[in-house]
């Protein structure tokens, strides 16, 4: 019978957020693949687990040089845990690849839960999660970024972010430049560690704050765009639908799209084209 890989959910700063179910796999595990053998040493310390199993290095620059013998140990039976330094592996961490390969293998995935520096970001950021969406980290270069906020200027979810410290200044003022200066914000930082900060505010407040320094894990929460009704006269309403219309789009879709658009209630729009349709 194949093993099983178990994704583990690393403490973000504080060991005591550590369940008993990734102490039992930590003892157990034949292998224990981890982005850094010294953070895991002192995990197993603070948490006072003894492991017996085999230590594989799993990183960004090895991962496709240690998938083979990851996956030979799992089809021999081996039960691998995975850890990466902080959080959840594979999201926006190692891990991707050895899921994916492990699944195309036929190799049962499961998971011991644990903290995400990104649902945590999103529930003391006070901004809404009801809905919400994650980018990962942002591009290094200037212009990238502003590409990726103008692409993302009328997300009306919440948006996550990581980003480094050293480059937060500019990313925050990049994202104020295109996506309004008062746009609602949250700085996460050093999340539930010692020196935890959360830094609320408009992006170019935060951009200016931020430019003072600022040092450790940063997560950054993002409002999404604000709701906007475009005033319209009803001939203006229905001759929008129209264009949608002409492009090749079902009635139906053509209001959907005007209503996505501009704001107006669904109801407003039918009526303003059932109007335009009357003799």
């Amino acid at each position: 019978m194949s093993g099983r890989l178990v994704l583990g959910g690393a403490p973000l700063g504080q060991p005591g957020d550590v369940g008993p179910r990734l102490r039992a796999v930590m003892a157990t595990a034949d292998v224990l693949a981890v982005e850094d053998t010294r953070r895991l040493h002192r995990l197993a310390a603070d948490l006072e687990v003894t492991f017996t199993g085999r230590i594989v290095t799993f990183h960004e620059s090895v991962e496709q040089a240690r998938l083979p013998g990851l996956l030979a140990a799992l089809a021999d039976g081996a039960t691998v845990l995975l850890l990466t330094d902080a959080g959840m592996p594979s999201v926006s961490d190692p891990g991707y690849t050895l899921v994916r390969a492990a699944i195309d293998a036929g190799i049962g995935v499961t998971s011991v839960p644990g903290p995400s520096a990104v649902t945590t970001a999103l529930a003391v950021s006070g901004l809404p999660v009801d809905r919400f969406c994650f980018e990962g980290f942002l591009p290094r270069r200037s212009g990238e970024r502003r590409s990726l906020f103008t692409a993302l200027a009328d997300e009306r979810r919440t948006m996550v972010f990581f980003e480094s410290p050293h480059r937060l200044a500019d990313a925050l003022a990049d994202a104020a430049a295109v996506l309004g200066e008062d746009r609602a914000a949250a700085v996460c930082r050093e999340l539930t560690k010692t020196y935890e900060e959360i830094r609320r505010g408009g992006l170019a407040e935060l951009a200016v704050w931020a430019a003072e320094g600022v040092k450790g894990e940063i997560t950054l929460v993002v409002a999404g765009a604000p709701e906007r009704v475009v005033e319209l006269s009803g001939p203006e309403i229905a001759a929008a639908v129209a264009a949608e219309e002409a492009a090749g789009v079902t009635r139906k879709d053509a209001i959907r799209a005007v209503v996505t658009r501009t704001g107006l209630p669904k109801r407003t729009v039918f009526d303003a084209v059932v109007a335009a349709k009357t003799p």
